[in-house]
């Protein structure tokens, strides 16, 4: 049982391939601009495409980056709005995407949970849960929701909860 967790969790994978954000308090075209340009700037980023009527930014990414999703929190933070919702594209191999089954990057741990025990392979879209991920209503809704994952409520740098989708 040990080397099947281990296998689990140590479950190779690159980095995060595309960013899909949306971004609230935005009130004009002007905002958005902000946040585009922010992305634009990391060297990471290979592409940002906006849909002004979502407030969805598309960020694709170049490959060997090491950026995670507090990257992206703090870059939209830093220009003065928040993210409503992350979803993140990332490459896998086989992984079982149980309740608390974690996998490990270079500069993180993204901790599955509310999951129905899929099998990832490839490209999978995985929803950022964490506080600052999501609104605040939807957080203080996930907080009893989730209220029998013990890491949930009590966030530690570099470690994420995720839902495949």
């Amino acid at each position: 049982i040990a080397t099947i967790l281990l296998l689990n969790t140590a479950n190779s994978f690159s980095q995060i391939k595309k960013a899909e954000l949306v971004a609230t308090g935005l009130t004009c075209s002007m905002c958005s601009n902000a946040i585009n340009k922010a992305f634009k700037a990391m060297p990471e980023v290979e592409k940002v495409d906006i849909d002004l009527n979502k407030n969805l930014f598309t960020i694709s990414l170049k490959k060997g980056n090491t950026l995670t999703p507090k990257n992206f929190k703090d870059k939209v933070e830093k220009a003065g709005f928040f993210i409503g919702s992350l979803i993140i594209t990332m490459p896998f191999e086989n992984f079982n995407a149980t309740d608390n089954n974690s996998i490990t990057t270079a500069t993180s741990s993204y901790t599955f949970i509310d999951s129905k025990g899929q099998i990832l392979q490839g490209d999978k879209k995985i929803k950022v849960l964490d506080k600052g991920f999501v609104t605040q209503k939807e957080y203080k809704v996930s907080l009893k929701s989730f209220a029998k994952y013990p890491s949930y409520s009590e966030p530690k740098e570099g470690i994420f909860h995720v839902k495949a989708i």
